[in-house]
């Protein structure tokens, strides 16, 4: 009886191993996507020392690369560009600066289950980058402000290597001042991006 229970014990060892052993292969398996958006910009009003910052809303485009190291992790490298102006209000004036902002981020992609279909692929990201602030008619080249980036959202199967991917994208950040003292703030604004576009995955 020892020997037959050692026997069915060394049988499922060797299963749980075989097992251990092929499920890494299968999550290991690399891929990778691009990925092109259209979305829009919008942030919430900020105000310290006096200073209210709230910068306009703005039509957004966005390009990135993913690479997923195993099936539900990934690592992501995104560019985001949009025009608009950014606002100031104090006691004593009112300053509208238009500015191109460039965004350049790299996040951790986490892959979720989805509670409403398998089909779809629901995924949570955070990261760091950078908003580069290019004023325009100032002395003041551009301004670069870093950032913390989170996010998520759903991947919608077209076919085999083809998706569409809703999501939305979030910047915290300090306001540039863009040379001025009396701008200058030390709390974080927030810009939300939220954008959809295609998916092309291989």
């Amino acid at each position: 009886m020892r020997k037959f229970l050692y026997s069915i014990g060394f049988f499922l060892l060797s299963c749980g191993l075989a097992a251990a052993q092929a499920e890494p292969t299968a999550l290991l398996k690399p891929s990778s996507q691009i990925t092109l958006q259209g979305g829009g910009v919008f942030s919430r009003a900020m105000s310290d020392d006096g200073v209210r910052y709230k910068p306009t809303s703005a039509a957004s485009i966005d390009a990135g690369y993913r690479f997923y190291l195993i099936r539900w992790f990934g690592v992501e490298a995104d560019f985001d560009y949009f025009r608009n102006r950014q606002k100031y209000t104090t006691s004593t004036f009112v300053l509208s600066q238009k500015a191109d902002v460039a965004a350049v981020s790299g996040e951790a992609v986490f892959n979720l289950p989805n509670p409403l279909t398998k089909k779809f692929q629901s995924f949570f990201m955070v990261g760091g980058g950078a908003l580069i602030f290019h004023p325009q008619n100032t002395d003041v080249n551009f301004e670069t402000k870093n950032a913390i980036v989170f996010g998520g959202g759903i991947d919608i199967p077209v076919s085999r290597h083809l998706g569409i991917r809703v999501q939305s994208k979030s910047f915290l950040y300090k306001a540039p001042d863009f040379g001025q003292t009396a701008l200058k703030t030390d709390k974080f604004a927030q810009a939300m991006i939220p954008s959809a576009g295609l998916v092309y995955k291989f």
